[in-house]
């Protein structure tokens, strides 16, 4: 990734220095190469970096070298580590922000990134961070808000994922090809976006309508399911948390609702 946002910015027109922890590895790009971390913090005010783990993060910047710059960490991770990078920051002076790549595509329209931290350190390096990505959003001065935004992303994508694979595993069982299922798959997974604006519209009205099914209905399709997966003797974890998490919304008087009322506490 580090390559890709060096890419970005030395085409953007700007003069940019990089640094990899494996030596020779920028050389080919159009960019100045530094023999140390320290050499390639203190050749601009703004320093970006994006390693594998924000531990790699401080093991790699030197906070004497970052002092009175900003910086601009794209490396994945949790709020609360993009908390504690910023309090880091502000310790030794630096103007610090937290940022995701939500798609992992650099520069273009493409590219969708999201910011958080200072709005005004944000303006202030507004016009060279477009360069990574024509629709990068500020959202908010919480430098965890970003990584939030991030993870949650991520838990639709990776349950999502968990749910595909397991019913290929499930129709196998069942002996349904791949062939057979995919089709009729995504045919299943495109009724996903028209849903998830139905739970944030129930969600932002705090109004959860069963018109359409209710959990009771829901419960009954999940027990036919899980009935299918363990005769099939196959793993039923996430299957079963999500059952459970619907006879406790039951048990608490929200049977005649509808699904989306598992959104909330």
């Amino acid at each position: 990734m580090g390559r890709a946002l060096a890419t970005a910015f030395a085409a953007a027109g700007h003069p940019t220095t990089v640094w990899n922890r494996t030596p020779g590895k920028g050389n080919d790009l159009d960019a100045t190469t530094a023999a140390t971390a320290a050499e390639a913090i203190t050749a601009s005010p703004l320093v970006v970096v994006c390693v594998l783990n924000y531990q790699a993060v401080r093991a790699v910047l030197e906070p004497d070298a970052l002092k009175g710059r900003t910086l601009v960490n794209l490396t994945g991770g949790s709020p609360a580590q993009a908390r504690e990078m910023a309090a880091w920051a502000a310790e030794h002076g630096v103007d610090y922000l937290d940022g995701v790549l939500l798609n992992g595509v650099v520069g273009g329209p493409e590219a969708a990134l999201l910011y958080s931290g200072p709005e005004d350190v944000y303006r202030a390096h507004r016009a060279t961070l477009s360069a990574l990505g024509e629709h990068g959003t500020h959202v908010g001065a919480d430098p965890g808000r970003a990584a939030g935004f991030n993870v949650s992303l991520l838990d639709l994508f990776w349950t999502s994922m968990f749910g595909v694979v397991h019913a290929f595993r499930l129709a196998a069982a069942e002996h349904i090809t791949p062939a057979e299922l995919a089709g009729h798959a995504k045919v299943m997974a495109g009724l996903l976006p028209g849903l998830v604006d139905v739970v944030a519209e129930h969600v932002a009205a705090d109004h959860f309508p069963g018109d359409a099914s209710t959990l009771v209905s829901a419960a009954a399709i999940l027990d036919d399911v899980i009935d299918t997966v363990r005769a099939n003797g196959l793993d039923d974890g996430v299957l079963s948390a999500g059952r459970a998490a619907v006879r406790r919304a039951i048990d608490a008087g929200h049977g005649s609702a509808g699904f989306s009322r598992l959104a909330v506490p």
